[in-house]
């Protein structure tokens, strides 16, 4: 089972990709929303920012998302080290219901081209 401090590292690899991609990915990247991650496995929320291509993450707390972000994820620690890794397709997870994301139909539309 991954730790708190593996699942924030992911977060943080997660935002470096984010910063150095291009194209698509790097438009679908640049909204600024609210952003909680919820790792259910854990019962801990980072919540912080998807802002200028980056996820800036401001607060780690125990339990769920204390208020609702403008994206909202939930997952397993396990699983968000390995959608990082690249072990574990995006796409796959949240249509099996091993990854949540709930987020504006605009944002959602916005966001596939990160999935």
């Amino acid at each position: 089972m991954a730790t708190t401090q593996e699942c924030r590292g992911a977060l943080n690899t997660l935002s470096d990709n984010l910063a150095t991609a291009n194209g698509d990915v790097r438009t679908a990247a640049a909204l600024d929303r609210s952003l909680s991650c919820h790792i259910t496995d854990l019962d801990v929320t980072f919540t912080g920012r998807l802002a200028n291509g980056r996820i800036m993450v401001t607060d780690t707390a125990q339990g769920p998302p204390r208020e609702k972000a403008q994206i909202r994820l939930a997952m397993t620690g396990d699983d968000l080290v390995s959608m990082v890794d690249g072990s574990l397709n995006f796409a796959k997870a949240w249509a099996s219901g091993r990854v949540r994301l709930e987020a504006s139909f605009r944002d959602l539309l916005r966001l596939r081209t990160l999935l």
